[in-house]
């Protein structure tokens, strides 16, 4: 039923299932995403029923049968190992779904602008009923206005629309009514396996609120909201959403960011992660790896400890902008105000009056936020 593309070869390591969207085939949704990955995983892309490389159904399907599908193709690739998800609108929900119908195959997944419901019923109903009637060429100029966010759009723009003038019409309207029957809203307290949450700015099929509220309702979520980005994130911003699944999927990278959130706080790092760009991500990615999976996770001091030699050392070298931060972060690793106080005293004796003067004046405005 569904049929497999391979972006990388690599035996022995991780699999790495990619899933699309309606309409797109893994090829050009994921190729540019999966070519900027560097964690190291076996990356393989899935088609739907009559896109990209699959053979058109042959009759109706839901979302269950899709999650059985993507089960059987990962026993064949890696007979009973757990794997690694991501997917975009539709091939999220199949996310959802596998894991909720198989928690002990997914080890952790990355669900992209989607929801545990997408869109009303009636909706796709009738898109299934026009495609039928018209074909799919009766949804590419609808298609274009809700993939892309205003603006330039992305490369793969004219090659994912082509996919979808290719895609087989009795395929896509089974899969809007596969869509149309898909809830699972109140089973999201059922997934325990790591979820990233990744919403476009500007989606309007899924917006943010869809995925906050899988992030909210999954035992352990988070969410990352792109600027810039509609439904198709992975064409549309491949470099941080390759950035993102690393996060999400390297054991290294992972613990990294784990800790980095928790000693600087969710909302910043995940600002400055949605920030990246091109030019950017090398730096984030190396302060990821070596500042937080392998710096501050070290036995030898407690995180206390590390946020004063840390303060101290921002005040010495007058880093302004770091300082205001790392005072937010002394405070989370159990650090009073007296006790900062205490240290800017200290820096005065050692790195100078007017170093401690400007530090009182940066740790006050902090201290004095809610």
């Amino acid at each position: 039923m569904l049929t497999a593309t391979t972006f990388t070869e690599a035996p022995g390591r991780p699999l790495l299932l990619l899933g699309p969207s309606v309409g797109t085939s893994a090829a050009t949704l994921w190729t540019a995403c999966a070519d900027r990955l560097y964690g190291r995983y076996h990356v393989v892309g899935w088609d739907l029923p009559g896109h990209g490389v699959s053979a058109p159904a042959t009759g109706p399907f839901t979302m269950t049968d899709l999650a059985r599908e993507v089960l059987a193709l990962a026993g064949r690739i890696r007979p009973g190992e757990a794997f690694l998800y991501a997917g975009d609108s539709i091939g999220g929900a199949v996310g959802l779904q596998l894991l909720l119908d198989a928690p002990d195959r997914v080890a952790a997944a990355a669900l992209l602008c989607t929801g545990a419901k997408i869109g009303e019923p009636a909706m796709w109903h009738d898109r299934a009923a026009l495609v039928r009637a018209e074909g799919v060429e009766s949804v590419v100029a609808g298609a274009r206005e809700r993939w892309f966010a205003p603006g330039a759009p992305p490369a793969a723009a004219e090659s994912l629309v082509a996919a979808l003038r290719a895609t087989d019409a009795e395929s896509y309207a089974r899969a809007c009514e596969a869509l149309a029957e898909f809830d699972v809203r109140d089973r999201l307290p059922e997934i325990a396996a790591p979820v990233l949450a990744v919403a476009g700015g500007h989606d309007r099929p899924t917006p943010p609120d869809s995925l906050r509220a899988i992030a909210d309702g999954v035992l352990h979520g988070r969410l990352v909201v792109l600027d810039g980005v509609a439904h198709l994130a992975p064409a549309e911003n491949p470099e941080v959403v390759a950035f993102l699944l690393d996060q999400h999927f390297d054991e290294q990278r992972s613990a990294g960011i784990a800790v980095r959130r928790e000693v600087l706080g969710p909302a910043h790092v995940d600002r400055a992660t949605a920030g990246t760009t091109a030019f950017t991500r090398d730096f984030q990615d190396m302060i990821t790896r070596y500042a937080w999976a392998e710096i501050w996770t070290r036995p030898g001091l407690a995180r206390r400890d590390r946020s004063l030699i840390t303060l101290t050392a921002l005040i010495a070298l007058g880093h302004h902008e770091e300082l205001a931060m790392h005072v937010r972060a002394a405070r989370t690793n159990g650090l009073s105000d007296d006790e900062i106080k205490e240290l800017i005293l200290q820096t005065a004796i050692y790195c100078g009056v007017p170093a401690a003067n400007t530090a009182f004046r940066i740790a006050q405005k902090v201290l004095d936020a809610p």
